[in-house]
C-alpha cells in the first residue's frame, strides 16, 4: 500500500471480516458475515475488496468462478502501519502529542487510565530488555 493511500472506514470493516473469517474468504463469505440482512450489495463488497487488492492489502485467487481473498499482512501489522501514518500526518510524528490528545477525550475513565499505566509499565520493561519485570543485569 502506498503511504498516501489511507484505508477508508468501509475498507477497514471488510479487512476486519477477512481477518476474522478463516482466510481465504470469498466476497460471499464477507457479505454473509458482515451484512446477513442484505444491507450491502454483492457488487459493492466485491468492488471494495478489489480496491483492497489494488492497495496490496489483499491478494486474490480465482477458483472456478469465485474469487478468494487473503490478507497480505495481519491485523496487528496493518494497524501499526495505519497508526504510524496517523501519528506522522496528524501529530507531526509526535507520539506524546497523540497520547495527550487521547487523554483529553471526555469519555476516558479510571479503568482506561489504569490499563494505560499497565501498558506503559509493560513497554518500559520491554525497552529495558526485561519482559518479566525484573531488572536486567
Amino acid at each position: 500500500m502506498a503511504p498516501s493511500e489511507k484505508i477508508t472506514p468501509a475498507e477497514w470493516e471488510l479487512m476486519q471480516a477477512v481477518w476474522t473469517l478463516d482466510p481465504p474468504a470469498s466476497v460471499r463469505d464477507v457479505l454473509d458475515h458482515l451484512y446477513p440482512n442484505g444491507e450491502k450489495a454483492y457488487t459493492t463488497v466485491q468492488t471494495l475488496m478489489n480496491i483492497l487488492e489494488k492497495k496490496k492489502l489483499l491478494t486474490r485467487r480465482k477458483i472456478g468462478m469465485v474469487n478468494f481473498y487473503t490478507p497480505v499482512r495481519g491485523r496487528e501489522e496493518t494497524t501499526r502501519n495505519e497508526m504510524s501514518t496517523l501519528v506522522d500526518r496528524v501529530f507531526s510524528g509526535s507520539i506524546p502529542a497523540l497520547a495527550n490528545s487521547l487523554l483529553s477525550l471526555e469519555d476516558i475513565g479510571q479503568d482506561d487510565l489504569d490499563e494505560i499505566r499497565s501498558l506503559l509499565a509493560q513497554r518500559e520493561r520491554q525497552l529495558k530488555g526485561d519482559d518479566d519485570g525484573h531488572p536486567s543485569e
